[in-house]
C-alpha cells in the first residue's frame, strides 16, 4: 500500500511572552497621563508640538487651562487659543489649603510668574456629559497649568467638585532627563543625578529632608546612611535592617509613628515621611560580586562595589555585601519561607522622602541588575533631592483605588485637627489617617463607652457619589440589589452591588435626596466607576460624580447619641427632628440654629448600637466636631478608634470589605441576603440571574462562632472538622460584654447549622486547634432592637 504523503506542518518561530499590566495605563509610547483632583490643579513641563488631551471624566466639571512661557509670561498662544478669563478659578484653588496649591504655586515662584496677569481658556461646566473633552496643541515650551475649579458644596447639595484627566502626546519620544523629572516638591538644596548603574554618596545635615526619586519607573536603589559624628571617628556604623525590623516589628519602615530606621547602636537615623509606592525590601543585603558570579556573570557591576568605591573617601571601609534599605524592591517572603522577587511597584516619579535625624553620610546607588526582572530588565537613573529642615512635609503613603489610578498621598481628615489633639496612633485607612486608639483611654473604655453611653468616631473616608439626572432611578434600579424604586426623600436604604457573576463589588447606603437625585456611600472608589460604566452601556442619562473630598463625616453611636444631638441639631418644620427621626431616615438640618452650620444627619451607624452621622463639609468640621463634644461631655461622650469601633461591629454581626466579603462573595455568603429581593423587586438587576442560582445551591454561608478558649483567633485562620478543612474565621475578637472570644467565619453550607461543633486551626492548622461552636452571625441584640430604639 502507498503511504500517504502528509503536509509537513508549518513552523512558527516562539511566540513571545504576554504580560498584562492594568496598573499601568496603556499609553501610546510618548503619552503621560495626571489626574487633576476636584478643587485641585497641576503644573507639567510641554515642549512645542505637544498634544494636550483634557477629559471631564465625571461630567459637569468646569476646567481652567493656562500656559506660561520661558519668560515667565501667560500666553494663550502657547496653546494655540485665547485666555476667556483672567483665571479666577486657578487663583482661589492656589490660595486655598489644597495640597496642589504649593507644587504650583513653588513651580510659578521659581520662573518669576506674576499671577495678577493670569488669564486661562475656561472648557466644558454645569452641563458637559461624561468623557468630554478637549484637544490643544502647544506652540513652544512652557509650563501648562489646569485647574479643575469647585465652591463649597452644601450638604444637602450636589454641585460637588470632580477630577479632570490630563494627557499629553510629547511630540519627541526620546526626551531629555531633565524632562522627565517631576516638578520639585519644594525648592532643593541638592540635586543629585545616580545613573544607571552607579552610587553616589553625599552629606545631609539633621531636620533636612531626602527624596529618593525612580524617574523612569521600575527601577530599585539601595539607600544607606551613617551618623556623620560616628564617621569621623572611624565607626562605620551603618543603619541596620535587621534592628530596625526588630524594633519597630516589621519588615520596613513606612510613614507613620513607627517609621524610623535605626544603626548598630539602636540610634534612629532616618525617618520616613512620605512614601509614594508602598513595597520596599529589607530582607537581603544590596546586590553583590557573589549573586552575579553564582549567576555564571563574572565581573557584573554590583551596588557594594558602587558603594565601596564612593564611600571610601569618607574613611568607610570595604564590604563584600553592603545591607541597606532597598528602595522599590519588590522582594518578599512566601509561604515556604523562599525569597522571591519580582519587577517593582513603583512608576515614574514614584519617591521616598525621609528626614535625617542627625547629621549623615548617605549613599544611594541606581541598581545595575539587568539579569532578571528586579528592575523590570532595564536599569534606569535614580535622582536625590534634599531640603530645607524649614519645609513642612505631611506623612504620608500612596493609596490607589483601582489598579490604573494614579497615586494619591494619605491626607488628614477634616476632623483630623481634633482627634489628633487626643492621640498620635494614626493608621492610614483608604488614602487617609484615621485614629486607631486614644491615648487617655483605649479600646476596651472606648468599646464600653460605645455599649452604655456614647462615642464620636471619623468616618470621613467612606466613599461619597452624587448620582442625578432623569435616569438615576433606573440607574441604581438596575446596579444595586435593593428596590431603589421604594425608597422615599429622606429615606435611606443599605444594599449591596454585585458583578454578573454575583461577586460584591460593594456595599453602601443610598440616601434619596429627591425624585433625580440619589447620594451612594460606599467604601470603594470602584463603585462609584461602576455606576458611571454602567450608565454609558445601558444609555442612561444620569451623572456619577465623586464627592468624598467635599462631604465628611463623623458618627454619634451609643444609647445617649440622641440625648446629645436633639438639643444641638435644628432643623426646618418639613424635616424631622433628632427625636422624630426614624431608622434609615435622614434630615438636612443645622448646628445650633438657623444660622448655623449646614450638615446632613442619619440615624445610621456601625456599632450595633442607636447612632447617627452627620455629614458636613470639610470646612465646617472642626465647628461641627466642637458642638457635639461640648454637648456630649456631660453624657461621657468619649472617642472611638478603629481599633475599638472593629470590637462591636463583629459583635453586631456587622461586615467588613476584604474580610466577610470579596468580588468571589455574594451577599447570601456575606450574611447580608435580606438585600437581595429576588421574588420581589419587579425589575432586572445586575448579577440577578447567577444570584438566583447561587441562593438555589449555596457553598458558604457566614455565621457566628463561639470560641471556647481565651487564646484568640485571627482573620484567615481555618475552621475543621476533623482532618478536613470546612471554613475560614474572618474577623474574630474577645467580647467583653459577653464575656467570651467570639468570630465571624465563612464555612461550607453542609457544616453550617447552628450548634455544630468544630476547631479553629492554629500553627499549622493541625498542631494547635481551639474548640468552637457555631451560633447565628449577629452575637449582640441579633434583633437589631438597641439602633431601632
Amino acid at each position: 500500500m502507498q503511504e500517504t504523503d502528509l503536509q509537513a506542518p508549518r513552523l512558527t518561530p516562539p511566540r513571545p511572552s504576554i504580560v498584562l499590566q492594568p496598573g499601568i495605563s496603556s499609553l501610546p509610547a510618548g503619552t503621560e497621563r495626571y489626574r487633576v483632583r476636584g478643587a485641585g490643579s497641576l503644573v507639567v513641563r510641554v515642549a512645542a508640538g505637544d498634544r494636550v488631551l483634557l477629559t471631564d471624566i465625571e461630567g459637569c466639571q468646569p476646567c481652567e487651562v493656562t500656559f506660561v512661557d520661558a519668560t515667565g509670561a501667560f500666553d494663550a498662544s502657547g496653546l494655540g487659543s485665547k485666555f476667556t478669563n483672567s483665571a479666577e478659578g486657578l487663583k482661589s484653588i492656589l490660595a486655598s489649603s489644597d495640597p496642589s496649591a504649593a507644587r504650583t504655586l513653588a513651580a510659578l515662584r521659581r520662573r518669576g510668574v506674576d499671577l495678577a496677569q493670569a488669564g486661562a481658556l475656561r472648557l466644558f461646566g454645569a452641563f458637559s456629559a461624561p468623557g468630554s473633552n478637549a484637544d490643544l496643541i502647544v506652540s513652544r515650551e512652557g509650563l501648562l497649568i489646569v485647574a479643575a475649579p469647585g465652591s463649597a458644596m452644601l450638604p444637602d447639595g450636589q454641585d460637588t467638585s470632580t477630577p479632570i484627566e490630563v494627557r499629553i502626546a510629547h511630540s519627541h519620544f526620546e526626551r531629555s532627563y531633565e524632562s522627565l523629572l517631576p516638578e520639585p516638591i519644594a525648592d532643593p538644596i541638592q540635586d543629585l543625578r545616580v545613573r544607571a548603574a552607579t552610587a553616589s554618596a553625599y552629606f545631609v545635615r539633621a531636620g533636612e529632608f531626602i527624596q529618593i526619586i525612580d524617574v523612569s519607573g521600575r527601577q530599585c536603589t539601595d539607600f544607606q546612611a551613617f551618623a556623620a559624628r560616628k564617621v569621623d571617628k572611624g565607626l562605620d556604623l551603618a543603619l541596620d535592617s535587621t534592628i530596625t525590623r526588630t524594633l519597630l516589628g516589621r519588615s520596613y519602615p513606612m510613614p507613620g509613628l513607627p517609621s524610623k530606621a535605626f544603626d548598630r547602636e539602636f540610634e534612629p537615623l532616618v525617618e520616613i515621611v512620605q512614601d509614594t509606592v508602598g513595597r520596599h525590601d529589607a530582607f537581603a543585603t544590596a546586590c553583590n560580586s557573589r549573586y552575579y558570579d553564582d549567576m555564571g556573570y563574572p565581573g557584573h557591576v554590583n551596588c557594594t562595589d558602587n558603594f565601596n568605591a564612593v564611600l571610601a573617601p569618607y574613611g568607610v571601609a570595604p564590604r563584600k555585601g553592603w545591607e541597606a534599605i532597598n528602595y522599590f524592591y519588590n522582594t518578599n517572603i512566601d509561604h515556604n519561607n523562599q525569597l522571591y522577587l519580582d519587577e517593582p511597584w513603583s512608576r515614574p516619579g514614584d519617591y521616598v522622602l525621609m528626614r535625617a535625624l542627625t547629621d549623615l553620610v548617605c549613599v544611594s546607588s541606581s541598581c545595575p541588575d539587568d539579569i532578571d526582572a528586579a528592575n523590570g530588565w532595564n536599569p534606569t537613573d535614580i535622582h536625590v533631592r534634599t531640603f530645607s529642615d524649614k519645609q513642612k512635609f505631611s506623612r504620608a503613603v500612596a493609596y490607589r483605588m483601582t489598579p490604573d489610578a494614579d497615586a494619591e498621598l494619605t491626607r488628614e481628615t477634616a476632623f483630623h485637627p481634633r482627634f489628633s489633639e487626643m492621640t498620635r496612633d494614626f493608621a492610614e485607612y483608604r488614602g487617609y489617617w484615621l485614629a486607631n486608639r486614644f491615648t487617655s483611654t483605649g479600646p476596651i473604655e472606648e468599646y464600653w463607652a460605645c455599649r452604655e453611653a456614647a462615642v464620636i468616631t471619623d468616618l470621613s473616608p467612606l466613599r461619597k457619589f452624587e448620582v442625578t439626572g432623569p435616569d438615576a432611578e433606573a440607574l441604581l434600579q438596575y446596579c444595586l440589589t435593593r428596590d431603589v424604586r421604594k425608597l422615599s426623600t429622606g429615606q435611606v436604604v443599605y444594599s449591596a452591588m454585585c458583578y454578573e457573576h454575583g461577586g460584591m463589588i460593594d456595599d453602601g447606603t443610598l440616601f434619596r435626596l429627591g425624585d433625580n437625585n440619589f447620594r451612594w456611600i460606599g467604601g470603594d472608589d470602584q463603585s462609584g466607576i461602576w455606576l458611571r460604566q454602567q450608565a454609558e452601556k445601558m444609555g442612561y442619562r444620569a451623572w456619577v460624580r465623586s464627592s468624598t473630598d467635599q462631604m465628611h463625616n463623623i458618627a454619634v453611636q451609643g444609647p445617649k447619641s440622641r440625648e446629645i444631638l436633639k438639643d444641638i441639631v435644628w432643623t426646618a418644620p418639613k424635616q424631622p427632628t433628632i427625636s422624630e427621626l426614624e431608622w434609615f431616615r435622614f434630615a438636612v438640618g443645622r448646628i445650633g440654629g438657623f444660622e448655623g452650620v449646614p450638615i446632613v444627619v442619619s440615624r445610621t451607624g456601625y456599632t450595633g448600637e442607636l447612632g447617627y452621622e452627620i455629614f458636613c463639609h470639610p470646612k465646617d468640621a472642626v465647628a461641627v466636631f466642637d458642638a457635639v463634644w461640648q454637648a456630649g461631655e456631660p453624657h461621657g461622650l468619649k472617642p472611638l478608634g478603629l481599633e475599638a469601633l472593629d470590637m462591636v461591629r463583629i459583635e453586631a454581626g456587622l461586615i467588613f470589605a476584604h474580610h466577610e466579603f470579596t468580588d468571589q462573595t455574594d451577599p447570601f455568603e456575606a450574611g447580608i441576603g435580606f438585600t437581595v429581593p429576588l421574588k420581589s423587586k419587579g425589575d432586572d438587576f445586575i448579577g440577578r440571574d447567577a444570584l438566583i442560582k447561587r441562593k438555589e445551591n449555596p457553598r458558604h454561608i457566614l455565621v457566628g462562632l463561639d470560641i471556647d478558649s481565651t487564646e484568640g483567633a485571627g482573620h484567615g485562620d481555618c475552621i475543621h472538622i476533623g482532618r478536613a478543612q470546612v471554613g475560614v474565621v474572618t474577623s474574630a475578637m474577645r467580647s467583653p460584654i459577653l464575656k467570651k472570644s467570639i468570630a465571624l467565619a465563612r464555612v461550607e453550607a453542609i457544616h453550617a447549622a447552628v450548634g455544630t461543633e468544630v476547631e479553629i486551626g492554629k500553627l499549622d492548622g493541625h498542631q494547635k486547634r481551639l474548640p468552637a461552636v457555631i451560633v447565628p452571625l449577629s452575637h449582640y441584640d441579633p434583633q437589631k432592637t438597641r439602633p431601632r430604639s
